[in-house]
């Protein structure tokens, strides 16, 4: 009976020790955010925006206004620096956006992405804040030299097709590459692990499974059965890219803190990226290749 009273009393201590505690998040100042991208023998596209609340829920007015207008753009290598124009577009839902890219009016105001080139980036916004960056477009030495599809193994669902590569890596650590699936003439998006280094494969020849890349606007997940699988019919357009480290290093963090979103148990991560003056993003150089695969039906 002492027992059962000493129980009573040990529960009673524990729950009138119980606090509410109340936390006041407070607005963080709004951050310059800049996804930068040139590509071999393409053009540069830079947009800019302002960093938004972390708990707020994000409507599509707020995206729209939450780009930066009017900023003076330029991208240059060693010979020559164009200044970029801004562009705006509103789409079929009536979300307004804006991006700044060469001039395509003023031939001399014209660059392409090239091998072996290091490109600077430099932001004036209308209150005289400056930011910078440089992206080096590597040498295509990392390539994929085929494609391949297997009717997906020990599934039910006879119309999904896993796709294979043949990779050939060069001797010499330093190669870093992302990749990017198109799939029937959609736009290129990246797998949910899309960069990588080559500690584990440097000097070899390999095959390598190709998940199926995905919009981060999409609803599937990795836990969905259907994620990372490619269907009888589809037409694949495979982009490889071989990219500087760091290119690779904001991906690398950049994808993890994304894959890390919402668990208790992960470590915080530091998303490093290489615009000067506290900006946010990154500015990336990619070298670029293009395999097609048709899978029949």
């Amino acid at each position: 009976m002492k027992q059962l009273c000493l129980c009573f009393l040990l529960l009673f201590f524990a729950t009138s020790c119980e606090k509410s505690i109340s936390l006041s998040l407070k607005d963080a100042t709004a951050l310059t955010v800049v996804d930068a991208s040139i590509e071999s023998d393409g053009t540069p596209i830079v947009v800019l925006s302002h960093s938004l609340n972390y708990f707020s829920t994000i409507s599509p007015a707020e995206l729209s206004a939450s780009f930066i207008h009017n900023a003076i753009v330029t991208v240059g290598d060693s010979s020559k620096t164009v200044q970029l124009k801004e562009y705006s577009y509103t789409d079929s839902t009536g979300f307004a956006f804006s991006f700044y890219g060469v001039d395509v009016a003023n031939p001399a105001e014209m660059i392409f992405g090239a091998f072996n080139t290091t490109y600077h980036l430099k932001i004036q916004l209308a209150d005289s804040s400056v930011y910078t960056a440089e992206t080096t477009i590597p040498a295509l030495r990392k390539t994929c030299d085929s494609l391949w599809w297997v009717k997906a193994p020990n599934n039910p669902d006879t119309t999904r097709c896993v796709l294979y590569g043949l990779f050939d890596d060069p001797p010499g650590l330093g190669d870093y590459v992302r990749y990017f699936t198109s799939v029937n003439g959609q736009s290129f998006y990246p797998g949910l692990t899309s960069a990588f280094d080559d500690q584990i494969t440097d000097g070899t020849i390999y095959t390598f499974q190709i998940p199926k890349g995905y919009s981060k606007n999409d609803s599937i997940k990795i836990s969905d059965e259907d994620y990372g699988f490619f269907h009888r019919g589809d037409s694949v357009v495979f982009k490889f890219c071989d990219i500087d480290k760091a290119t690779f290093d904001f991906w690398r963090t950049w994808e993890y803190a994304y894959q890390s979103n919402g668990n208790p148990f992960s470590n915080p991560v530091k998303i490093i990226g290489n615009i000067s003056n506290g900006a946010l993003g990154a500015f990336c150089g990619y070298a670029s290749q293009y395999l097609s695969l048709n899978i029949p039906k």
